[in-house]
């Protein structure tokens, strides 16, 4: 799909606000369709009047004018994509409007965003490929706004590209992505856009003492890998770092899942991908901010060799850790990344992103990221950055007794507390004893990741979540 600056199109896309009067159609049709109650403008509601002998016109309608905002622009314009889509129009002519309290350029990225969503289908394993949808979007735009609309058309195709990227990894099942392909990938995908890809294999990661991130890997044939990308155009500025739970399998080590808990623990990798996928949108943009992100990379499996529920094991800090629960592995790789990135990357901040807990959806649902954090101004640039890219966050409360419930008897740590704990919170808690006082946010996007269902402008299966949040925090972000 392509957007271009024009008053070129087949199809005149007219949208209005609920109860608007409809304008830019002949009398005739405008009769025939308020006579008719075809059109009231409600968000996402559709007329089409296409075809030979027609005026080809869309009417979309956006909802009620007072709750007019980027995310339900989006919503109403993935509608618009679907309605092209289903009647193959080749190509379309939207005029760009200023509305009261949103930006012209953010207007035409989230019309953009809307469309385009309707592009993505995941179709790699399919004999019969799914026919690609193609069409050209032409915009009418404000003679003093054409540079700001073209920069918008480029940010968003690449923000939009990283998304579907992201939701390719997480989509891929886990005999086609696994720790050396998530790297090979990485590697390959990222340098074309200028961000440095360094792979750590197991002899480096044994040197580095990340003994806990070694015992979730021991149990896999596949050799882990510690993924470090590094986008840093500025001179003496600390990094943010990202860091993503790269779980390519999950079968639950010897505290097993059941089949029907295992069969989409493909989609563990779900931060990792989103992680390298931002990176890919920031190189491709050539973010002004320096960006580290890291993925400490393996399958939780079962041989011989894997570890167990009551082991005793080490990390890199050389706190130790009570095994309770080999399927709490997600919080064993993530603690020995997030202290390489503390201890190692003098950042400016740490965000972590993981499928981390059941918990968590129990709490908030399958729709919402929770957020577990040590620092309110960090994490209240991540919430603006979530609340303004659509995507839903909402943070924890943190308690001393959640603090004292992380706490072993035998070892420093325990990896995982008994029913009723809050356990999207102690996972968190438990994180954050790694990040050696960095101001940090954990985002535990077990629900949003990935769905048996279509929700918002997300497809089924993988959402590319939080990619968005995350592009625009680090672009956005600053030290005030």
């Amino acid at each position: 799909m392509e957007f271009k600056i024009g008053n070129s199109g087949l199809v005149k896309v007219l949208y209005f606000f609920e109860g608007n009067d409809i304008l830019g159609v002949s009398k005739e049709l405008k009769e025939y369709v308020n006579e008719n109650k075809l059109f009231n403008g409600k968000r996402g509601e559709i007329f089409s009047n296409l075809g030979p002998n027609t005026e080809n016109i869309i009417l979309l309608g956006l909802g009620k004018e007072s709750e007019v905002s980027l995310e339900n622009i989006r919503r109403a314009f993935l509608s618009l994509g679907k309605c092209l889509k289903a009647n193959k129009v080749k190509s379309c002519n939207i005029e760009i409007k200023n509305f009261d309290g949103l930006c012209y350029k953010l207007t035409a990225e989230a019309i953009i965003e809307g469309i385009i969503n309707v592009t993505y289908n995941f179709d790699n394993f399919l004999k019969d490929k799914k026919e690609a949808y193609d069409c050209e979007v032409f915009f009418e735009v404000l003679e003093n706004k054409l540079d700001h609309v073209e920069d918008g058309i480029k940010e968003i195709n690449a923000l939009m590209e990283a998304v579907f990227m992201c939701r390719d990894l997480v989509n891929r099942p886990a005999n086609d992505i696994y720790p050396e392909t998530l790297a090979n990938f990485a590697k390959e995908e990222l340098e074309k856009v200028g961000v440095e890809v360094e792979v750590l294999e197991k002899k480096q990661i044994e040197s580095l003492k990340m003994e806990a991130f070694l015992s979730v890997a021991r149990g896999s044939d596949l050799p882990p890998k510690f993924i470090i990308m590094k986008h840093l155009p500025n001179k003496d500025e600390k990094p943010i770092v990202l860091v993503g739970k790269g779980l390519t399998y999950d079968s639950g080590g010897y505290a097993i899942k059941p089949a029907t808990g295992m069969v989409d623990m493909k989609t563990d990798m779900g931060g990792s991908a989103a992680v390298i996928s931002t990176m890919y949108a920031v190189g491709k943009m050539n973010v002004q901010r320096n960006v580290i992100a890291l993925v400490a990379s393996c399958e939780n499996m079962i041989n011989g060799s894997a570890y167990r529920n009551g082991d005793i094991i080490s990390s890199m800090k050389g706190s130790t850790i009570e095994v309770i629960n080999t399927d709490a592995e997600g919080r064993l790789t993530l603690a020995d990344a997030l202290y390489y990135g503390a201890s190692k990357l003098n950042p400016e901040c740490i965000v972590d992103v993981a499928t981390l807990t059941g918990a968590c959806i129990y709490a908030l649902g399958s729709r919402v990221i929770g957020a577990v954090s040590n620092n309110d101004e960090v994490y209240a640039k991540i919430q603006e950055s979530a609340d303004f890219m659509g995507e839903y966050l909402w943070r924890f409360p943190v308690f001393e007794e959640h603090r004292e419930s992380v706490k072993g008897k035998v070892a420093d740590l325990l990896n995982s507390t008994g029913p009723g704990s809050g356990g999207a919170i102690t996972a968190g808690i438990f994180l954050e004893h790694f990040v050696e006082n960095t101001p940090w946010v954990h985002l535990d996007i077990a629900g949003p990741s990935y769905s048996s269902s279509a929700w918002g402008t997300n497809p089924e299966g993988a959402s590319g979540t939080p990619v968005k949040t995350l592009y625009n925090f680090v672009k956005k972000y600053n030290k005030k």
